[in-house]
């Protein structure tokens, strides 16, 4: 794209092919911009991808959502990609905690899941059940859950204050934040109590737990992240004329009048009435004019937080559910990935009939994310023989991690003021992706709704019918 020739149609770029990059390119293409996508890697997706390791189909990540997560149930709408993906049909989540001499473990299994009731009751049933927790814990819990559905999630200051603090403040001990608190905000927020602003805590537990009785039912993909947010996602994009360019990494955004302009590594140069800059904070930052955005130069403390992810093959089934969290151990989620990695297909799996292959996903990695595979190994898999049995037993096949050092912005107390809006001081320049103010953590849902605001902003600025929004996940029209 390289002027205005033959159209009155107006021109926009798209910097990033992540989540947020993919929806804003889409709802742009709908409206009658001619869209241009540029995304600097070889495939799309952002940071929730697969890739090829030999046989084998990886994901980067264990990426789940939840049924109160409509936006990105939209995207997967859009998409085609709806029945790709398994959504329970009520929460039941496997707690497996393990406590005593190694050589003689004590293992406990409870379950977080709701019953058919309206909210708060959907979990009370659980709860008092949940071996995880004493009597005067769950007392403590329901405590905790009252005062959460009072928070005022409007209310600014609530991103200044520590939800370990706030925890602490509202009668909660170190039983009931590894059992439950820890358990779920350490997966959704990527950060301890200690380390997470209230206000994004309380979104995350108040919206998942106590707005609506299957807010919190988890989805899972059902097939690698890359055959959903690539190839469905390049297969749409191209239907809806959006022209896109992989391995095509911006360079340099220069803003003027009439148009911007984006310069590719390459050299290419696209113009256009309008640029999203969708990628991650660090490479939006690069290319932000000056003054494009207040306290722009704050955007440097803003800092990011690690995931890793755990991957073990073994040579027979050791677990016989989908996923479980583990307590009193340092492995956080376990998932059976075996079906859509093509294990069978593969010659491993072919020469191991019955091989399974587990990801963990350890979040709030900040302690581990560099260390070497050698040492994961000796960490990790007596851990596992710890929670099953049947791991202790097997034979490791594979054993190897992924890493993503700057897997989701810091959601530390206070950096909420730091996350910008869509909108910036530069006409036409807009931002997205899951750091932007979508009042969400950086999540998938978070990704999806900073391109709805992109976009949504660029056609408000244009005079344009805003979409509606019916609330339902449906993607707008």
């Amino acid at each position: 794209m390289t002027g205005r020739a033959g159209a009155a149609r107006p021109a926009a770029v798209v910097v990033g092919g992540g989540l947020a990059g993919i929806t804003a390119a889409l709802r742009l293409a709908e409206a009658g911009h001619r869209v241009t996508l540029a995304e600097g890697r070889p495939r799309l997706g952002g940071l929730a991808f697969s890739f090829r390791r030999g046989e084998l189909t990886v994901d980067n990540g264990q990426h789940v959502y939840l049924r109160c997560c409509t936006a990105y149930r939209g995207l997967l709408d859009r998409l085609g990609a709806t029945r790709l993906s398994h959504l329970q049909d009520r929460l039941d989540i496997p707690v497996l905690s393990v406590t005593g001499p190694e050589a003689a473990p004590t293992r406990t299994l409870g379950r977080l899941r709701r019953a058919g009731l309206p909210v708060p009751l959907h979990l009370a049933g659980s709860l008092a059940r949940y071996p995880h927790l004493s009597p005067a814990d769950r007392a403590r819990v329901v405590r905790g859950a009252l005062a959460l559905r009072a928070l005022d999630l409007a209310d600014p200051a609530l991103d200044r204050i520590s939800f370990g603090d706030w925890l602490r403040r509202n009668g909660q001990n170190a039983a009931t934040r590894a059992a439950l608190w820890d358990l779920v905000g350490v997966a959704t927020l990527n950060a301890r109590a200690d380390q997470v602003s209230l206000a994004l805590a309380g979104m995350v537990l108040k919206t998942g737990l106590l707005s609506d009785p299957g807010a919190s039912d988890i989805g899972v993909a059902a097939v690698p992240l890359g055959a959903i947010h690539h190839d469905r996602a390049l297969a749409e994009l191209e239907r809806a004329g959006v022209r896109v360019l992989l391995r095509a990494k911006a360079a340099e955004l220069k803003p003027a009048e009439p148009q911007h302009a984006v310069r590719l590594e390459g050299g290419e140069l696209l113009t256009a009435d309008t640029v999203v800059l969708a990628g991650a904070q660090d490479s939006a930052a690069a290319l932000l004019p000056p003054n494009a955005i207040p306290g722009q130069e704050r955007l440097a403390g803003f800092g990011t937080a690690p995931i890793l992810n755990v991957h073990v093959i073994y040579d027979r089934e050791v677990l016989r559910r989908p996923f479980f969290a583990a307590l009193g151990s340092p492995v956080q989620w376990v998932f059976d990935r075996t079906a859509h990695s093509g294990l069978a297909a593969t010659a491993l799996g072919r020469a191991h009939p019955g091989a399974q292959y587990l990801a963990l996903s350890q979040s709030a990695a900040q302690d581990e994310i560099d260390l070497p595979v050698a040492e994961l190994r000796d960490r990790y898999l007596p851990e596992l023989g710890r929670l099953l049995p049947a791991a202790a037993r097997a034979e490791v096949l594979d054993f190897f991690v992924t890493r993503e050092r700057a897997a989701t912005f810091d959601p530390a107390p206070g950096n909420g003021a730091l996350r910008p809006s869509a909108r910036t001081d530069v006409p036409g320049l807009l931002l997205a992706g899951s750091w932007t103010a979508t009042g969400w953590p950086a999540t998938m849902e978070g990704a999806v709704r900073s391109g709805h605001a992109a976009a949504d902003a660029v056609l408000a600025a244009a005079g344009a019918r805003a979409p509606v929004d019916r609330g339902d996940g449906r993607w707008p029209r």
